[in-house]
């Protein structure tokens, strides 16, 4: 079956038939756009008004996107459809009242992130209250997470309502970050069950379809740290896992229905 598709994302859709466009001719070519029958990775700035506006199907769906907006909307939804595998965490405005809350419920250490960032970045280890006023003077959001004690954590990728893939990330020694991007080594072994049973009931309540979830296990209970719908996948080149080709395969499924 042969159906149009726009991608907005060229590497992400390599041997996906389909249109490449920068994101900013999106206006320029409406005629593309509006008869193409999916549009694939668009920005997140994109999507109202091609969902909306322009009444297209878009892949990631728009749940993955506005979810997956920022830690503030994923930690939301983690704890209110699944609070007992979300990590007790706090979200304030960076005021004097908030500060001393966190100060007083957290001990140290304690994890602090910047909420639009990925590959670890923006994620601290915060051991003193003044590494904790530091973060506080380079963030508009405060959002602060009890420390798991883990030394590895799995990263579980989801196409449609199922996990397709999995590996176990590793912080390099002395390390405190497992992302590959930052020297995490990876392990494609045991993928607990649990874990992948987790996240394909939230990507079935939630509607994610498209999203790399990072999990974490302490003493055989999972927690969801985070997804990305725009996740690493240089362990799945490295391990000839062929993405694209199960997105290609998803998206004519759903064009069948």
């Amino acid at each position: 079956m042969t159906f149009r598709c726009v991608s907005f994302d060229p590497l992400r859709t390599l041997g996906i038939p389909a249109v490449s466009l920068k994101p900013g001719q999106w206006l320029s070519r409406p005629d593309i756009i509006r008869s193409a029958d999916w549009i694939l990775f668009p920005e997140y700035w994109q999507v109202n008004a091609l969902v909306y506006g322009w009444k297209r199907r878009i892949f990631p769906s728009i749940s993955s996107f506005h979810l997956g907006h920022d830690k503030v909307e994923m930690t939301r939804v983690f704890q209110a459809v699944c609070p007992g595998n979300a990590p007790h965490t706090l979200i304030f405005a960076p005021t004097d009242r908030a500060i001393e809350q966190i100060l007083d419920e957290f001990t140290f250490p304690f994890v602090a992130k910047e909420i639009r960032n990925s590959m670890g970045q923006g994620v601290y280890l915060i051991h003193t209250r003044k590494e904790f006023l530091d973060y506080v003077r380079i963030t508009p959001v405060l959002y602060v997470q009890e420390y798991l004690p883990i030394m590895k954590d799995l990263r579980l990728v989801v196409l449609g309502n199922s996990v397709v893939t999995g590996y176990w990330r590793q912080a390099a020694q002395g390390g405190f970050h497992n992302n590959v991007s930052r020297g995490g080594t990876v392990s494609f072994d045991s993928i607990p069950e649990g874990a992948v049973r987790l996240v394909e009931t939230f990507a079935g309540e939630t509607g994610v379809n498209h999203a790399g979830f990072d999990v974490a296990e302490v003493d055989g209970h999972f927690y969801f740290l985070e997804f990305n719908i725009r996740f690493g996948t240089r362990a799945l080149t490295d391990r000839g896992i062929p993405l694209n080709q199960w997105i290609h395969s998803y998206l004519v499924a759903k064009q069948n229905e």
